[in-house]
């Protein structure tokens, strides 16, 4: 089903101008973007170019090819996804690892930037390239090109990637992996999809010629079934001029090999798999209505499309609504219409059961709900709030047509190029939807029940831990609740209410002290008369957004004998809704509108964050108020979340899976084995007490004078200020001077090492910790920043591209100022159990080097230019300044420092990176954690 009303699209992407129908004439086409050219060469590769300016010097390549495992002989079993791999091993104008160097000095970085996928159907190449620099973006095609054609296929460099491509196979083990190799063939009617998945084989990988691996790129990467992407800050007729020049002397063969369209087959059957697993903890059921795909071609299937869309929106609600009882029927519920795998689509239920003897009351509440909307359909009170919503989704993509980030339009091309799929631009979406909606009849969308949910083509998966396999429900009662769920079910009530949030009007306080902090900044400094200091910082990053967030010191810290009922107080206090509002009804009262708040209480602090936009900036503020001031408790709602998680709790302990081991014996270490960071436990959870939530929720929101309210977007300073004396000037205040307590828990001390011996897959997991005390500042943070990228860089060289022994490696550091000063060194990888010990032996000796020697002037060249391209980036966006002006405050840091990066990068040199390296990887305070398989 490929449509351009799909949330991920609308809400994401794009823009343009088509032109408005007076009078919509359904049996015409849907049109394409008139803003994006697209174009297809001689030679049959297609290509899409779009100028787009956000971010500012920045583009967004993309080489898709029509060309996935599906594709694959019985011996090319993984090589669609081993060629992708080699791509980046070696082409002709990027011999072995050139290609990653080059990016990597151009600030782009490798995994998080530059990447790529194998699916059944397509590979798709992914490289965000800066513009700012002369030759860059014609390099950046250039890349494109070489991995179009101009692989290398050196038998050295194939037979090295070996390993990192069955490393990738080992990490993706486990009981999910076995599990899905039980039923896969069955829900996909033993079709090729069910042989072909893009992983491959391993004895094919471990041993297959490259002769092999030449003959799937030379049958298969070829112009025809090749689009380029480019959508960024450029000249896109100087772009269309280089990608003529460079893809249209790409050779077609001349006898090239018919692209089969493999199909799902339907024989109208019932199918049930019935799973288990001795390391899969959870219970979870999905029921899944299989049926030909849908195609938009015409604005009628548009149409036929949006209805679709609202129907899913309602289902949703109305499933989750279900999980705020006191005795919730599962853990998770959903349900949707969409696409599903090659050419068909796929109405699906989903829930993941509380407990194994609760499998079967899930099963049977999916099948009622989808029943009482066969029987009732939804009423309009519901079919109002989904358009609503709808509306204003459609509204605010509309709004930020210019604001769209490139790499949210570039989704939307590969999915015309591999599927068809519609790009007619926001302008004509926003239009057609407006006339249309309206159109769409209760009485249409009810309907889709009956379509969506058939007695035809359907399969039951069911998944379970192998310790209670005979509590799951059996082949022939799953059956017969498909026959007999339902028949007794009633007319859904909508439970809603339309007062106003806040009975009473806040009084607010004025402004009494304003000023203007340094240009640079944009911020405008408030005090209220209650106390509280608010900072404005109006940008134009977006059209239709506002951020905020308010911060006050203290959090759980204060209660520390109440550890388990404080760190669950926000939560579930949150989720009792506010004033008279139960959560239920809060959720519909705010459809149609952009408001997003949330409370919290965490170790150190306590707030309030949020997103809204200009037009909903008073409600979001008037739901502030209320979580400030009529904060609610809800009985039911809460005794639910906690059975909740008692129930998920209790499965984990049941089945302790080798990851979840792993995870605590790493948390206990770096904790000192503290009680209070002990893992959670049902005991803990019945520990909770709403009532005491309560009181220290209220505790840490009774006075609002020590907070620092943070609001960045579309605004201006004398329009808000306003609603701010009004809402945030109103707030409580007693004039408290409030801060937190040190919890004081460290990590252990000297060199500690464990081993876990859990897993039957005979794969491992090692994690490298060093830590110590730190004196935090601007110029120390920056030195660590570098080790940290360097050894990354370093590690990616030396574990995956000379030992072959791992995927991925990932190398993290954090710091903190307070409560005390602190630093951790993380490094993290999988990899084989016999190879565990040569590579934590390979990785001390690049750390070593790098102690000894510091970091080589090229990788230091690297860091610089990442850290640069990121921050450009970052400091034209709401949610940077918001994190960096709260953040700032509570640390009491300079606000000015963000404007020294530049400085700072400058004293990163091979001199300091050595003297960095002796601190911070100092093996004095060294954590080892190893997980292997069970002897």
């Amino acid at each position: 089903m490929k449509n351009f009303l799909l949330p991920k699209i609308w809400l994401l992407l794009l823009v343009l101008a088509a032109p408005a129908l007076a009078q919509t004439d359904l049996s015409k086409p849907i049109p394409f973007d008139p803003n994006v050219k697209k174009g297809k060469l001689a030679n049959g590769l297609t290509y899409y170019i779009r100028k787009n300016v956000e971010p500012k010097d920045r583009a967004e390549l993309r080489l898709a090819i029509k060309a996935g495992s599906i594709l694959e002989t019985d011996e090319q079993q993984g090589l669609a996804h081993f060629m992708e791999h080699m791509n980046f091993n070696g082409t002709k104008n990027f011999p072995k690892n050139e290609l990653v160097d080059f990016l990597q000095k151009s600030g782009v970085r490798f995994g998080a930037d530059l990447n790529a996928y194998t699916g059944f159907d397509e590979t798709v190449y992914m490289l965000p390239i800066p513009t700012d620099s002369a030759g860059l973006l014609e390099k950046g095609l250039q890349v494109l090109e070489d991995w179009a054609h101009n692989a290398l296929f050196d038998p050295e460099e194939v037979d090295k990637e070996r390993g990192v491509v069955l490393e990738e196979s080992r990490s993706g083990r486990g009981a999910q992996q076995r599990m899905r190799d039980q039923y896969f063939k069955m829900i996909l009617n033993n079709s090729r999809y069910a042989e072909r998945l893009p992983i491959g084989k391993d004895d094919i990988l471990k041993d297959f010629k490259p002769e092999v691996l030449k003959q799937f790129h030379t049958d298969w990467y070829r112009p025809d079934l090749m689009a380029v992407i480019a959508v960024g800050d450029f000249d896109p007729a100087e772009v269309e001029k280089i990608i003529k020049n460079k893809f249209g002397s790409i050779p077609m063969p001349k006898t090239p090999k018919k692209r089969t369209d493999y199909k799902i087959p339907l024989d109208g059957a019932t199918n049930v798999a019935i799973v288990t697993d001795a390391e899969y903890p959870q219970n979870l059921v999905q029921v899944i209505y299989k049926q030909p795909e849908f195609t938009e071609k015409t604005l009628k299937d548009a149409r036929t499309q949006l209805s679709y869309q609202l129907f899913n929106a309602m289902l949703g609600a109305r499933l989750q609504e279900l999980t705020r009882q006191a005795d919730p029927p599962f853990l998770f519920g959903g349900g949707n219409y969409g696409g599903f795998l090659g050419d068909l689509d796929a109405f699906t239920s989903i829930a993941l059961a509380k407990t194994t003897d609760g499998v079967e009351k899930s099963l049977q509440t999916l099948l009622e709900e989808n029943a009482r909307v066969q029987k009732f359909g939804f009423t309009q009170s519901e079919l109002d709030r989904a358009k609503s919503s709808y509306l204003n989704g459609i509204e605010r993509s509309l709004k930020e047509k210019d604001k769209t980030r490139s790499d949210r339009y570039v989704q939307q091309y590969i999915d015309n190029f591999l599927n068809d799929g519609s790009a007619p631009g926001i302008e004509f979406q926003s239009d057609f939807v407006k006339k249309e909606i309206d159109g769409i009849k209760l009485a249409e969308v009810n309907k889709l029940a009956s379509q969506f949910i058939t007695d035809k083509n359907r399969a039951v998966v069911i998944l379970g831990p192998e310790k209670a396999k005979d509590q799951l429900p059996t082949e022939a009662k799953v059956k017969e609740l498909l026959a007999t769920a339902g028949k007794n079910v009633t007319a859904y009530v909508d439970d809603t209410k339309d007062e106003p949030l806040l009975p009473t009007e806040p009084k607010g306080t004025k402004v009494v002290s304003e000023k203007k902090l340094d240009d640079r900044l944009g911020v405008t400094e408030l005090t209220l008369g209650n106390g509280v200091k608010v900072l404005l910082k109006p940008t134009d990053f977006k059209n239709d957004q506002i951020l905020f967030k308010a911060t006050g010191k203290g959090g759980t810290s204060l209660f520390p004998k109440d550890l388990e009922t404080g760190d669950f107080a926000s939560y579930l206090i949150g989720s009792g809704g506010v004033g008279s509002y139960s959560q239920t009804q809060l959720q519909k009262f705010l459809a149609g509108k952009t408001v997003n708040v949330r409370p919290y209480v965490s170790e150190l602090s306590e707030g309030v964050s949020g997103s809204t936009n200009p037009k909903d900036l008073e409600t979001a503020l008037q739901l502030m108020y209320a979580y400030f001031t009529a904060p609610r408790k809800d009985e039911p709602v809460a005794q639910g979340i906690l059975s909740s998680q008692k129930s998920y709790l209790e499965n984990m302990m049941k089945t302790p899976t080798p990851e979840k081991i792993f995870s605590d014996t790493l948390n206990a270490v770096m904790t000192s084995y503290d009680p209070r960071r002990e893992p959670l436990t049902p005991e803990r959870v019945d520990k909770v007490n709403l009532d005491r939530a309560m009181e220290i929720y209220k505790d840490r929101f009774k006075d609002a004078s020590d907070f620092v309210f943070t609001f960045v977007g579309a605004f201006k300073v004398d329009e808000i200020k306003p609603m701010i004396e009004k809402y945030i000037g109103g707030l409580p205040s007693t004039d408290r001077d409030d801060s937190y307590n040190d919890p004081d828990i460290r990590p252990m001390k000297g060199r500690v090492e464990r081993t876990v011996y859990k897993g039957t897959e005979p794969k491992s997991r090692v994690s490298l910790m060093y830590t110590g005390d730190y004196d935090y500042n601007p110029e120390n943070n920056v030195q660590i920043e570098a080790i940290q990228e360097v050894l990354q860089i370093k590690l990616i060289e030396a574990l995956r591209e000379e030992e072959s022994g791992v995927y991925g490696v990932g190398v993290s550091e954090s710091t903190d100022k307070y409560p005390s000063g602190h630093y951790r060194m993380s490094i993290g990888f999988g990899c084989a159990p016999e190879n565990v010990d040569k590579l934590v032996q390979r990785t001390k000796e690049e750390i070593e080097k790098l102690k000894k020697n510091g970091a080589e002037q090229k990788d230091i060249e690297k860091f610089v230019a990442e850290t640069s391209r990121q921050t450009q980036v970052q400091l034209k966006t709401n949610e940077f300044w918001r994190g960096y002006l709260d953040n700032a405050i509570f640390e009491n840091e300079d606000l000015l420092e963000v404007f020294n990066e530049e400085k700072h990068l400058k004293e990163v040199t091979v001199a300091s990176t050595k003297a960095a390296a002796q601190k911070y990887l100092d093996d004095s305070n060294f954590i080892k954690v190893v997980l292997m398989p069970e002897k």
